[in-house]
């Protein structure tokens, strides 16, 4: 054979020779080999890592310049319902703090504790009362034409009252007729009518009017006075009125009634002077003798 032996295989082909060492020192690797086996690192991921790094680390800060800036974007009626909402809340913790540890309701009876409610229930509902009546009373008064017309009325019906005490206008409704008898020689004297008078104003009499047997009638007002006449005559407000006399008054019956019959009143005295009370029981009465309106000279009213 010559000096290129080849080694055979037995497939006919002859066996390749083994690769040449590489270049360099005998026995070490190829640098270039090497750099080929060893996964290159990329400059831009570590860059990136450093990106992230940067990032994370602003974050916080980013964080609240965008909530100032959410803040700014929010309107302040938004706002306004954050702090009244806030306000509640503590409001309301405070109330349940101060009610849990309150010394007096949580050492206070069940009965106590009833009462107390009972009072504050009693008290709620007088305030509502009065807050719906001074309601009304706004409503009646800023509608215009109606509260025109409610002060009308209520001037209209102040006059009337003024009016029938006044004796400037008659007067209807339940009472009491009260006659006076002399009984024989004994006269009805102008002190027993006074206090006849009297005793019927301090029972609530509404409207009075005095009569004589000859039909002169008299209005009697604060101002009316009485004066013994000649033979047990009577003079009302300068007017001569003989017996028997007729008191017509308007007010509660049962109470003038009781008034007149107290021991030692109106009924006994004159029982005691030989003379006669007769009182009766009317539902409707009416009062129609008029005082003339009293112009005054000096009084004025305050402005």
């Amino acid at each position: 054979m010559s000096g290129d032996e080849h080694t055979e295989t037995g497939t006919g082909w002859p066996d390749q020779p083994d690769p040449l060492p590489a270049k360099g020192t005998a026995g070490e690797p190829d640098p270039d080999e090497l750099s080929r086996l060893v996964p290159e690192v990329d400059p831009e991921p570590a860059a990136a890592d450093e990106s992230r790094l940067d990032r994370a680390a602003g974050r916080p800060f980013s964080s609240a310049l965008a909530l100032v800036g959410g803040w700014r974007r929010t309107s302040p009626a938004t706002v306004m319902i954050f702090v009244l909402l806030a306000l509640l809340g503590f409001t309301l913790v405070e109330q349940l703090r101060t009610t849990s540890t309150d010394p007096t309701i949580s050492a206070a009876r069940q009965e106590d504790l009833v009462r107390i409610l009972y009072d504050l229930n009693a008290r709620e509902d007088r305030l509502r009362q009065d807050i719906a009546a001074l309601e009304d009373s706004q409503r009646q008064l800023r509608s215009g034409e109606q509260g025109r017309q409610a002060a009308l009325e209520e001037a209209a019906r102040r006059a009337d009252e003024l009016g029938i005490l006044a004796g400037t206008l008659p007067a209807q409704g339940p009472g009491l007729v009260v006659r006076f008898e002399s009984g024989g020689a004994g006269a009805i004297s102008a002190m027993r009518v006074l206090d006849a008078v009297q005793e019927l104003r301090g029972a609530g009499a509404e409207a009075m009017q005095i009569s004589g047997a000859d039909g002169v009638t008299v209005r009697v007002i604060a101002s009316t006075y009485f004066l013994d006449g000649e033979e047990g005559s009577l003079f009302v407000d300068g007017r001569l009125l003989t017996g028997p006399y007729t008191i017509t008054v308007i007010g509660d019956p049962a109470t003038m009634r009781t008034a007149l019959n107290i021991p030692g009143g109106v009924v006994a005295t004159v029982d005691g002077d030989g003379g006669t009370v007769i009182v009766e029981d009317r539902e409707v009465t009416e009062v129609s003798a008029l005082h003339a309106p009293i112009e005054l000279e000096h009084a004025r009213p305050i402005t």
